[in-house]
């Protein structure tokens, strides 16, 4: 459908180099979208770009950290240097350490809220002053269904993703005058690189997520795709200030 095309469309994807953030960069390149993954490690992220570029998509690597002020504003100027402009932002790049409450530390919590909130405030600032330019954008921030509940063992974690949800509102409300949509997904559990190997290493972990879980099955990073190519697209140009939550009901009861 027409509205859900995105030719001619150029998006970054913040750690779109693999799991949740490589299956939304593949899905908004098959949309049609030029799609920059920008990740801490290049090689990485020159990988995930010739992969698409195999398949035919449209797809660059720019190295990003996102705990780097200067980093931010360096990636930010080449994608605009190279392309002109910048039409969707995706901030995707995230970190979880699982720990009992007592036994964080504050290098802990430094890594977390650097990474998970402090580097997706200011990308969304960086990339959203090009949108002001423009007149036009899209933001899709990557919460969690731990925005809106509590788990065992990931409390700052949690305290993060919960921060990205009343991020995402409050530019929400001081960007629309801009013709800026900022939005948010939250993937419930997920078999994603970051939690496979605790998964498998902890499968009554995996059999409690699933028991909990209405569909019955854990996500795959793919099922987030969809989502992020609506958000994306014209199809959701009245909707802003939300937070989707992709969890197979999970959250339900």
């Amino acid at each position: 459908m027409k509205m859900f095309d995105l030719s001619g469309r150029i998006a970054i994807v913040t750690g779109g180099n693999r799991g949740i953030g490589f299956s939304i960069s593949r899905g908004l390149a098959e949309a049609g979208a030029t799609v920059v993954i920008a990740n801490r490690h290049a090689e990485e992220g020159e990988k995930a770009a010739a992969s698409l570029l195999g398949a035919g998509l449209k797809a660059v690597a720019i190295p990003l950290d996102v705990t780097s002020d200067a980093s931010i504003q360096k990636m930010t100027a080449e994608v605009v240097r190279k392309f002109g402009k910048i039409d969707i932002l995706v901030n995707n790049a995230g970190i979880v350490i699982r720990k009992k409450a007592e036994d964080y530390t504050p290098q802990d919590w430094e890594a977390i809220m650097n990474t998970n909130l402090r580097g997706m405030f200011f990308c969304c600032q960086e990339v959203g002053r090009e949108m002001m330019r423009q007149g036009k954008g899209k933001i899709i921030n990557i919460g969690s269904v731990v925005s809106v509940v509590a788990q065992s063992e990931r409390g700052v974690y949690a305290i993060s993703k919960a921060g990205v949800a009343h991020l995402t509102r409050s530019l929400a409300l001081e960007w629309a005058k801009y013709r800026i949509n900022v939005n948010a997904i939250g993937p419930g559990a997920t078999l994603t690189d970051i939690n496979r190997t605790y998964l498998k290493e902890h499968p009554e972990v995996l059999q409690a997520f699933i028991n909990d879980i209405p569909m019955g099955r854990i996500g795959h990073p793919d099922d987030c795709a969809g989502a992020a190519v609506f958000l994306a697209s014209d199809a959701s140009d009245f909707i802003t200030g939300q937070l989707i939550l992709i969890d197979g009901g999970m959250t339900i009861h």
